[in-house]
């Protein structure tokens, strides 16, 4: 009997490991026992807690109006908790059952987080009253008392844990300890803290604190270089239970609790969890526009409803692409008060062999060999930056580091990129961690076209150096216009500095192929390039091959129009249009020639981002010599309208309308739109079954805004012919 027993008790306790005297404290959840009287010793007969000091309640000053939320920039949370920024002070109140006395009555606050607390690790945190408070180090003061009440100011450290921790007041009696019960109202969230100069995160401007800590709405810059586009995104860093979800990450990541007052440390695990990759992570991606028993990328409106699926159901959202991760990434990190931003790099460069080399091999008739050709340009590819301090690196590395959640290659055996700081990327510093060689390549890759000739040997026909990486942008501070960041990654191109980062990034080891095994000499008396038309989806649109011939001889040119259906990552699906003509170029002239494209070549197979990809390669019969060039565009995709009735009050009833009018030249069939607005209404769906050509849908929603202000109302609507289809509107809430 005994033996069975002794089994039972083993399976209750967590398994050990010869190496630590504790399990690892990695759950912000879970707890441990605390108990209400700790006996010194034998208690005598007759002993009365009541005689003692105790404590009959504890006031948190928790509501957003009350002092502690004003002035730790937290009252836009929608919790009932507090919730406090690390190395500023707080205010609580304490109500005895008689009179404070220093002289005789000893007490201390108890703060604790996570199943194992200990002093060391930072997760137990016993506070004594003292006379004053040192900035960014634990302690408390008494600033007012009050018949049986006293008030305290309490001050968190500057380093401490991020996270959500348990309180209990203790008094100390002749025979014991005595304390508070588990009461789960005096449960304190503690946050970085930007507006603290100790902190790590610390961010000394106003504008760029309200925007990448506190704006809940940011813009997503899709597109192309030639034709940038932008949306909405709703990160809704306050909305309710969207910061138990954030934490719920870390605990699902796994990262010890005392390690998580370390920005470097969170962005790395979370950079690894927002992807479902190899830990069955938040989003599960999919690029093959193919998304049954999910939702399409482009259907989501921001990142509430993804985390909280994900938080309650545990299991990966589907489905996500590049600015899905980054949107959710940047809910993360700014919810949990990290300064950060998204970011969209054009002509992104997706180099799987690091070599800052991307390599597009043609076969002898110029056409592009897909077998071989490995690497790939994506139209854009967005990540985030975090700001933050870099003390694991030298001086002068801290500031913007880029974090990439988009599972695209593995980092130390996981999905994940980054902490890198961007300033090391821009300087060629590629030595320090983490992932700077991959970053590196996205925005600094040359394009190499190579030919294989008919015995055998690989001819580089052409080398392009600016392609990839051309522009750089983020949403600028307080507005929705568009900011250009590419010279904080890289230095004027062609410039003597360029060179130089390049060589130093060479030097730490990012691989850059040479090219003299292979001879390369161009044609260099015929320029070649191509337009294309604007076009919006559903119509004919033309491309314009435009030679310039500046030499004196007469040449003519054999040429070949590729024009392929892409994913935004630049991998084709197919290749809908071929067209071969020969062009007679006079000397010292241009030649044009246009190529029609019809809506009904490209319809049926079209993508969601409506993108497509031309190849132009042109050999000039008289040398052998072989012109190449390519580039992507975008169709213009119909947009929703998003109108609003009547008064604009917050706590009145309003209405919201979405229409949308059917331009393509078919009836779309299983429409879903989403409508969202943090802090108006919570996001809504409707399905529609079908939408006739030409027709036009409306869809009235009511709903009640909660807080006054300007606020953004983000719409989308998705179906199998038609996606990236989105609207969006600001409203100005007045005050009841």
């Amino acid at each position: 009997m005994s033996e069975t027993t002794n089994t039972n008790e083993e399976k209750k306790k967590p398994p050990l490991n010869g190496r630590r005297a504790l399990p690892s404290n990695n759950s912000n959840d879970e707890e441990n026992e605390v108990p209400e009287m700790e006996a010194f010793g034998l208690i005598p007969r007759g002993f009365n807690p009541k005689d003692y000091l105790h404590v009959v309640d504890v006031h948190m000053f928790k509501e957003p109006h009350e002092i502690n939320k004003q002035q730790h920039h937290t009252d836009k949370y929608y919790s009932p908790k507090l919730i406090v920024r690390r190395g500023q002070p707080f205010q609580i109140q304490i109500d005895f059952n008689r009179p404070y006395k220093p002289e005789t009555d000893q007490f201390w606050l108890e703060y604790l987080i996570g199943r194992y607390p200990q002093q060391n690790k930072g997760t137990y945190i016993p506070i004594l009253v003292g006379d004053v408070l040192k900035p960014g180090k634990w302690g408390a003061k008494i600033t007012h008392k009050e018949n049986n009440s006293i008030r305290l100011s309490i001050m968190s450290s500057a380093t401490c844990i991020i996270g959500k921790f348990r309180l209990y007041v203790a008094v100390w009696t002749p025979f014991g300890i005595l304390r508070t019960h588990r009461n789960l109202t005096t449960d304190t969230y503690i946050l970085f803290n930007p507006w603290c100069q100790q902190d790590a995160v610390y961010l000394d401007d106003e504008k760029e604190r309200e925007e990448y800590v506190l704006n809940d709405v940011g813009i997503v810059f899709h597109g192309n270089i030639n034709d940038i586009k932008l949306r909405s995104w709703s990160y809704g860093q306050f909305e309710e239970n969207i910061l138990d979800a954030c934490l719920f990450l870390m605990d699902k990541a796994e990262l010890e609790l005392s390690g998580r007052g370390n920005p470097v440390k969170i962005c790395r695990v979370a950079s690894a969890v927002i992807n479902s990759r190899d830990d069955n992570g938040v989003i599960a991606g999919s690029w093959d526009n193919m998304y049954t028993y999910g939702v399409a990328p482009s259907a989501w409106t921001g990142s509430v409803d993804i985390l909280l699926e994900y938080y309650s159901s545990k299991q990966p959202v589907r489905y996500g692409q590049c600015w899905v991760f980054a949107g959710v990434f940047n809910t993360f990190l700014r919810c949990l008060g990290i300064p950060a931003r998204l970011v969209t790099n054009y002509s992104s460069a997706h180099d799987n062999n690091a070599n800052l080399q991307l390599d597009f091999f043609l076969d002898d008739e110029g056409q592009l060999d897909t077998k071989l050709t490995k690497d790939s340009v994506w139209n854009y590819h967005c990540w985030n930056e975090a700001w933050m301090t870099r003390p694991d690196l030298p001086v002068g590395f801290g500031g913007w580091q880029v974090v990439d959640g988009t599972p695209q290659e593995t980092s130390d055996g996981m999905y994940r990129c980054g902490p890198a700081s961007v300033q090391a990327i821009k300087h060629g510093h590629v030595c320090f961690p983490f992932d700077a060689p991959f970053i590196y390549a996205e925005v600094n890759s040359d394009i190499v076209y190579s030919r294989r000739e008919r015995n055998g040997t690989q001819v580089i026909v052409k080398i392009d150096t600016t392609h990839i990486g051309q522009l750089i942008v983020t949403k600028e501070v307080g507005g929705d216009g568009m900011m250009e960041i590419t010279e904080e990654y890289k230095f004027q191109e062609g410039s003597e500095e360029e060179r130089l980062a390049l060589e130093t990034a060479v030097m730490y080891g990012v691989k850059k192929q040479t090219t003299q095994d292979t001879v390369y000499q161009p044609q260099r008396d015929v320029d070649m390039e191509f337009q294309v038309q604007k076009a919006v989806l559903g119509s004919d649109f033309k491309v314009t091959i435009t030679f310039r011939n500046k030499s004196r001889n007469y040449y003519t040119a054999t040429t070949y129009l590729s024009g392929n259906i892409v994913f935004y990552t630049g991998v084709i699906k197919n290749e809908f249009k071929k067209h071969s003509f020969s062009a007679k170029l006079e000397p010292s002239s241009s030649s044009t020639f246009d190529v029609v494209i019809k809506s009904s070549e490209y319809l049926s197979d079209l993508l969601d981002q409506a993108s497509f990809h031309f190849f132009v390669t042109a050999r000039i019969n008289e040398t052998g010599k072989i012109l190449a060039t390519q580039k992507a565009t975008v169709l213009e995709i119909p947009t929703l309208r998003i109108k609003t009735q009547g008064e604009m009050v917050a706590g009145k009833e309003m209405s919201v309308t979405v229409e949308f009018t059917n331009p393509l030249k078919q009836t779309l069939e299983n429409v879903t739109l989403r409508l969202e607005g943090p802090g108006v209404l919570r996001t809504m769906k409707k399905e529609f079954r079908q939408i006739p050509m030409n027709s036009t849908l409306t869809w009235e929603v009511k709903c009640i805004p909660k807080w006054p202000g300007l606020r953004k109302l983000i719409a989308s609507l998705n179906c199998d012919a038609l996606r990236h289809v989105y609207g969006e509107l600001n409203v100005q809430i007045q005050k009841p």
